[in-house]
């Protein structure tokens, strides 16, 4: 991950975070982030290794008895390790609930921390950086994901959910940005069995999901990526796995706007469907000429990615649920899922943002 950051940030940007931030040197067993708990600090792992856990309860004889099978401790089952490069800390910045992870050195480990107060002010002062940060988090984001994406290749836990992608996309754009998707844009109509994006497949745009349904799926077998996705595109048979189901308002083909990398899935119509396209080649050149819209479709992403990432932990029933454990929700209580009244907020507005864009092209 060390490349990530130095291809993403400039020299002013480096030199900034280390003007900015504290470089210190913690023993083996440290928590630098404690799950259910607000982070202070923005965490750049110089050195040494962290692992990722997140808590599972021990009220349930059934995830007692796996975890014990599967030679976990009950209360913290690792899903994850980080090197050099990867940044923590990040979710203030993206969402607003809590940390739901914990956030520990393997062995003696060398962090960079940069206090959440100047960062913020930072990130609100230079678009620029603002755009460049927001990317490199999007792709360290995305490859958790996929790490998690790899689990669910070799598990029996996969399972869609439903995603609420544009409406946190809308949110964090400005009118004049949907406006510009929408005069750029082509309303394509997918019929039902048409594979739009083909995993490891080439991506010629950005979708909005209109309407309709498609699923999201992954290939079972091992082969040779480029293999299958010639075996796939050539109309060959290729085993697969749905993972999610795809609804009205999704985000789909983000991807290669990100760091260019090609997709880990395969998308396929499962009902006649209608999309908005917005061709890679235009979507490129406005991030390139326009560093606000930049700014804003980078952190949008990252707020994706960042909510994508909770669902599928909690997909692989990772997580606590007060709620599922036979207990009663309490008002003065937030819940790990719940969105606090600013998000709602945000949700509602781009909501309304959505339908007016639906309104805006039926009539066009």
């Amino acid at each position: 991950m060390t490349e990530v950051l130095l291809k993403e940030l400039t020299k002013i940007d480096i030199d900034w975070m280390i003007d900015t931030g504290h470089q210190r040197e913690i023993a083996a067993g440290t928590i630098l982030i404690e799950e259910g708990k607000v982070a202070n600090f923005l965490y750049i792992l110089l050195n040494g290794i962290l692992k990722v856990t997140i808590s599972q309860s021990d009220s349930n004889p059934l995830a007692r008895a796996f975890a014990a099978i599967e030679g976990n401790e009950i209360l913290g089952r690792e899903i994850a390790r980080l090197s050099s490069g990867e940044v923590v800390g990040e979710i203030p910045f993206v969402d607003t609930r809590l940390t739901a992870t914990t956030i520990q050195a393997v062995e003696k480990s060398l962090v960079m921390s940069i206090p959440q107060q100047k960062l913020a002010a930072k990130l609100q002062q230079d678009i620029g950086f603002a755009s460049r940060f927001y990317r490199a988090i999007a792709i360290m984001l995305s490859d958790r994901i996929q790490n998690i994406i790899n689990q669910l290749s070799r598990s029996n836990l996969a399972q869609g959910q439903p995603l609420r992608d544009v409406l946190f996309v809308l949110g964090e754009l400005h009118d004049s940005d949907i406006d510009w998707m929408m005069s750029c844009g082509t309303q394509e109509k997918i019929p039902v069995n048409t594979t739009l994006i083909h995993e490891r497949g080439t991506v010629d745009a950005l979708y909005i999901l209109l309407d309709g349904a498609m699923s999201l799926s992954i290939a079972e077998n091992e082969r040779n990526p480029l293999a299958r996705a010639f075996a796939a595109i050539e109309g060959g048979e290729v085993s697969a796995r749905e993972i999610a189901r795809l609804a009205k308002g999704e985000i789909i083909g983000e991807t290669p706007f990100i760091d260019g990398r090609l997709p880990s899935a395969t998308v396929k119509a499962i009902e006649d469907s209608l999309v908005l396209s917005i061709s890679r080649q235009q979507m490129a050149a406005k991030l390139q000429q326009d560093v606000g819209f930049a700014s804003r479709f980078y952190r949008a992403i990252t707020i994706l990615l960042s909510q994508r990432l909770q669902a599928t932990l909690s997909q692989l029933g990772y997580g606590k649920r007060v709620y599922s454990q036979g207990l009663s929700l309490a008002e003065n209580l937030e819940y790990e899922d719940e969105l606090n009244d600013s998000v709602l907020d945000s949700v509602a507005i781009a909501g309304k943002k959505f339908n007016w864009m639906l309104e805006k092209l039926t009539v066009s």
